[in-house]
């Protein structure tokens, strides 16, 4: 999508403060964080919302939980805990549609929140 913010900041024609990057997975520091950790982790693919996610595309889902993992290590808050994060569609407020989880930590967090 060549209006699409997450795949300008893959293709490197917007700059980002990585964490942690393979030939599938990027994840980043978000430019507005909600917690003292908040990173973004996205496929390269384009996928605009977890409902467009094929059979064939599954096991990009795996590739990111395992990101994730190693993430939380690198970080140092695989013990503490962390949320993770994901909205779908309009609705739940995504506001980029590209797929994507927010990985939230570095602060305890109050209960869920819940409309």
């Amino acid at each position: 999508m060549d209006d699409c913010i997450f795949c300008k900041i893959i293709n490197g024609q917007i700059p980002s403060e990585k964490v942690y990057e393979d030939d599938e997975i990027l994840a980043f520091k978000d430019i507005k964080p909600s917690a003292p950790i908040h990173i973004l982790v996205i496929p390269k693919k384009h996928i605009s919302t977890l409902m467009e996610i094929n059979e064939e595309d599954m096991y990009l889902m795996e590739k990111i939980m395992k990101a994730i993992h190693k993430i939380a290590k690198q970080q140092g808050i695989e013990k503490s805990g962390f949320r993770l994060i994901a909205s779908c569609g309009p609705d739940s407020g995504q506001e980029v549609m590209h797929i994507h989880f927010h990985l939230l930590a570095g602060k305890k967090m109050g209960p869920k929140i819940v409309a």
